[in-house]
């Protein structure tokens, strides 16, 4: 049996890209979503789009693992920039994912998922890799300008983005202050972004042994001008960098 993949983004915008590009897709409704079965290329995959938070990340997952006997799973979005060496355009392979809301203290360590022992928890190291070099070709400045229009990567300062593998921290919050951003730099300075989905993403696999990835370009810089930044670079950027990283991947 070939190998199923299941695609996620949180929000329509995020996946959109991949949907249309789609072959001999049927289209099924399961709890108020969408899965879309189809090819790219010669893989089988399912996409649907999560939606927002780790809860519904979760039940999303979970039902691509139950109900459409999907065996990896890759997670592509945006997040916003903690790292001070992670810029608006940059994407975050993630290395592993932290729940950054877990605290069942004193029960047991802060950011630990109980009963699991587990704090971080590991992407698939060859994928990873491999997606890594792949996201490294699509930059190479001659492609990036012929996907986006120049004046559009000037509007977000956008020269030169970069591919960074490291920490991405989940959590249902978005990240709209400086305080916020300084807190989670404070507790987990290894942290490069953050987002509301992976991790939770992350723990089922992990508890169902599933191979996973994230991938998330970075959008904003969550502090107070990440609501701003947020809805516009998710219409004119990172919708074309998740259609190109993921269609040519297949």
């Amino acid at each position: 049996m070939d190998t199923v993949i299941g695609i996620l983004g949180a929000i329509p915008q995020e996946i959109n890209g991949i949907i249309n590009q789609l072959q001999q897709v049927e289209e099924t409704t399961i709890g108020n979503r969408k899965y879309y079965q189809g090819y790219l290329g010669k893989q089988k995959v399912v996409v649907v789009y999560s939606r927002i938070g780790k809860v519904a990340a979760a039940a999303t997952v979970t039902t691509l693992l139950l109900k459409f006997n999907v065996l990896k799973i890759l997670f592509i979005g945006v997040a916003g920039g903690i790292h001070k060496d992670v810029k608006v355009g940059d994407v975050v392979v993630a290395k592993n994912l932290i729940q950054y809301d877990m605290d069942a203290s004193p029960l047991r360590p802060k950011f630990e998922i109980p009963l699991l022992g587990k704090t971080y928890f590991e992407t698939d190291t060859n994928w990873s890799n491999t997606v890594y070099n792949h996201i490294e070709n699509i930059f190479a400045l001659e492609n990036l300008h012929q996907l986006i229009h120049p004046t559009e990567l000037t509007k977000f300062n956008i020269t030169t983005p970069k591919i960074h593998f490291g920490t991405i921290a989940s959590g249902d919050q978005f990240f709209s202050t400086s305080e916020q951003k300084t807190n989670l730099q404070t507790q987990l300075p290894e942290v490069l972004c953050v987002e509301m989905e992976g991790a939770a993403v992350a723990q089922v696999c992990y508890e169902f042994d599933i191979p996973f990835i994230v991938i998330r370009t970075i959008s904003d810089n969550a502090n107070e001008e990440a609501s701003f930044s947020f809805q516009s670079f998710v219409e004119e950027v990172s919708l074309v960098y998740g259609q190109e990283i993921i269609t040519k991947m297949f």
